[in-house]
């Protein structure tokens, strides 16, 4: 599952996000992911079975950040 760059999210948010939603993600995590998502414009934020994805994509996306398309697997 990977968050893309964009134009209106802080890097706060996207590691507030983050940690909310995504096991294991700390905040510290978070900021760290956030940093590669700016300088690289994207980054993978979990990798796993296809339900929990697929319900972490759902929560990231409605809390605002910008989603590449789930890959089916």
């Amino acid at each position: 599952m990977i968050v893309c760059n964009d134009d209106h999210n802080t890097f706060e948010h996207v590691a507030r996000t983050l940690a909310r939603f995504i096991p294991g993600v700390t905040l510290n995590r978070g900021h760290e992911i956030a940093n590669v998502v700016h300088s690289s414009g994207q980054a993978i934020v979990y990798t796993g079975m296809q339900e929990p994805a697929e319900h972490y994509w759902e929560q990231l996306k409605s809390a605002g950040l910008t989603m590449a398309p789930l890959e089916q697997g």
